[in-house]
């Protein structure tokens, strides 16, 4: 299924990035007019934390679904989700420094160090952003066939993502159980085409 060029190009990516905006908007309209509960600073923290989860899991999804459904241009769209998935995790962490902490480095390394969930969310973040930094196409011909062996990195990654999120759930386990299986499936086709090649 190809779609259009002049469609693809001007509407379809376009209307991706928007969408993608709009979780952010959503806590940006949230503070301003004081409508995510009695809670709203853990609302923002979770909240951007698990849209950076969502995102980082629709990125790995574009490239089994754009052999589904026969679409290469699906490809051209990962780059975006990547890094919009980097963007609201660093929106996450920002708001664990800021809100949490009130940027209490002493506290924050306290943190790092005895709790465990904070630990595995401070690595994924750590090993995230290289993967950000070489998004550009200059550093892709840089690197050349490094760059694809750096960006497997978003396999652990995404592990450690998962894992943070079911040590931060207390109650309602729902999340973490879709996302958990999603990314077994997602990792399960991987390994499946490279055993098969």
């Amino acid at each position: 299924m190809q779609i259009p060029e002049p469609y693809f190009t001007r509407l379809f990516k376009p209307v991706l990035f928007i969408l993608l905006l709009l979780p952010a908007l959503y806590y940006a309209y949230g503070i301003w007019q004081d409508t995510l509960g009695a809670n709203p600073l853990e609302a923002i923290i979770r909240g951007l934390g698990d849209w950076g989860l969502r995102i980082l899991l629709l990125t790995l999804l574009v490239s089994p679904l754009r052999r589904i459904i026969n679409c290469p241009q699906l490809l051209r769209t990962r780059r975006m989700l990547g890094l919009y998935a980097y963007f609201y995790v660093v929106l996450h962490l920002l708001g664990y420094l800021w809100f949490d902490q009130f940027f209490d480095w002493e506290e924050i390394w306290f943190d790092i160090l005895e709790r465990p969930f904070i630990t595995i969310g401070m690595a994924a973040v750590i090993l995230l952003t290289p993967l950000a930094v070489t998004s550009t196409k200059g550093m892709i011909r840089r690197l050349g066939k490094n760059w694809k062996r750096l960006h497997s990195l978003v396999y652990p990654i995404s592990i450690l993502a998962i894992i943070h999120f079911w040590m931060m759930v207390k109650l309602d386990i729902r999340e973490p159980v879709i996302y958990s299986i999603l990314l077994a499936i997602l990792l399960s086709e991987r390994l499946y085409r490279k055993i098969k090649t």
